[in-house]
């Protein structure tokens, strides 16, 4: 089997999901921007592209991981985007964290030209790519979702079909909103233990297992305390999302306020120039 993945901004979760791929004897062909970025790709076996269209061409799975819902447009829909080369029986999996209706209108899209297409967007950072245990949330039709689970399963260990078409990216706004709210408690605990005088790693050996255990108490509490804020997850992705997720629970008449406190807190780090950093940098904030 063929498959095509095409990464721009998320590189670290890209790359890693096709050394998998590679490992398990796909062909995979590769699409980046930046050519250069791809190079330890192309020595383990992969092969360049120059394009979304060119490297879809003659393949039969694309998944595609880029930054903004503007690169999945120009991915799937632009002048030399996949959808100029796809065919009937080829299957497209957008894996980028987008807008549900963006997902919907690929879905719409594909079917008219034959495709099936899967809005399948992740969860678990860079560490879950590179261990291949991350978190995949799908939408769309069952019976492609049924077909490339077996793909799925080379970095993915969470694996959960979510319903039609949007689902999955529903799903994810989900998990994004429980972290947003999420790190602000991570980081009221650390601000407190630290300013109570306790030694926070040893704080960590006694909440992370308890009640108030998390992933992100687990995994990025530690890299907060070594002052540790290189991206796992950028702090401006993690902005796009919350604004998604606000934009959505408007349409939805429903108010989040602990996701719109969230969502302030990081567009000021933004605003401070802390964009590049990793979602952990929120600490920043309680210096």
């Amino acid at each position: 089997m063929s498959t095509f993945l095409r990464n721009v901004y998320v590189f670290r979760i890209g790359a890693s999901i096709i050394k998998h791929l590679l490992k398990n004897g796909h062909e995979v062909t590769v699409y980046t921007r930046t050519r250069e970025k791809a190079e330890p790709l192309l020595v383990l076996g992969a092969t360049w592209a120059s394009t979304p269209a060119e490297a879809f061409k003659n393949k039969g799975i694309a998944f595609t991981m880029v930054g903004y819902p503007a690169d999945v447009e120009e991915v799937y829909f632009g002048e030399n985007g996949l959808f100029q080369t796809a065919e009937s029986g080829n299957i497209v999996i957008d894996m980028t964290t987008s807008e549900p209706t963006l997902a919907k209108k690929i879905f719409e899209h594909a079917q008219n030209l034959g495709v099936e297409a899967l809005d399948a967007p992740v969860s678990g950072g860079d560490i879950g790519a590179q261990n291949g245990t991350l978190s995949i949330m799908v939408g769309g039709s069952q019976a492609t979702f049924n077909k490339v689970l077996s793909v799925m399963k080379h970095f993915g260990e969470n694996i959960v079909y979510q319903g039609e078409a949007g689902a999955g990216q529903h799903a994810k706004m989900c998990n994004q909103i429980v972290i947003a709210s999420g790190m602000i408690g991570v980081c009221e605990s650390l601000a407190y233990g630290l300013k109570a005088g306790l030694d926070l790693s040893t704080v960590l050996q006694s909440i992370s297992s308890g009640a108030a255990g998390s992933w992100s108490l687990s995994n990025l509490a530690p890299r907060m305390i070594k002052e540790d804020f290189a991206p796992g997850f950028y702090i401006k992705h993690f902005v796009k999302d919350m604004k998604i997720a606000l934009d959505e629970s408007k349409k939805m008449g429903i108010t989040l306020p602990g996701l719109a406190l969230a969502y302030d807190m990081y567009e000021k780090l933004i605003e401070e120039g802390y964009g590049e950093n990793g979602t952990q940098a929120l600490l920043k904030a309680y210096q």
